[in-house]
């Protein structure tokens, strides 16, 4: 009993990668997002109160993005900044990267251990 869920955690990392857009300025935003969990997903989508995609997005953004110490970047206050003060597209861009697959090999994994674990992975 359990190997199954063993098995599958063993395979996955869940810790934090880095995640940049580049802003229309020129400097790059910076941000570290583990792996969003299904819990985390029904929460944003709890806390959007509607269906909307942006509004999901936007809850999953406060509440997942952190800075390179682990810090939270955003307060859940800052929502109505995030939607009504900034241009789409940056936001949109802060969004995608947050929600793109975390497996993509040019992704720094954050660890304020320098500890190396080796995973391995599988070819489809």
């Amino acid at each position: 009993m359990g190997k199954a869920l063993d098995r599958l955690k063993l395979a996955v990392s869940m810790k934090a990668t880095r995640k940049a857009v580049t802003l229309p300025d020129g400097s790059e935003f910076e941000f570290w997002s583990a792996p969003v969990t299904l819990a985390q997903r029904a929460r944003a989508q709890k806390q959007a109160g509607n269906d909307d995609a942006t509004s999901f997005a936007l809850q999953l953004l406060v509440m997942l993005a952190q800075d390179d110490s682990g810090q939270k970047m955003f307060a859940p206050g800052e929502v109505a900044e995030l939607r009504n003060e900034l241009p789409a597209s940056v936001v949109e861009s802060l969004m995608l990267q947050l929600l793109q697959d975390a497996d993509s090999p040019d992704d720094e994994e954050f660890s304020p251990k320098s500890s190396k674990a080796s995973s391995a992975k599988t070819a489809g």
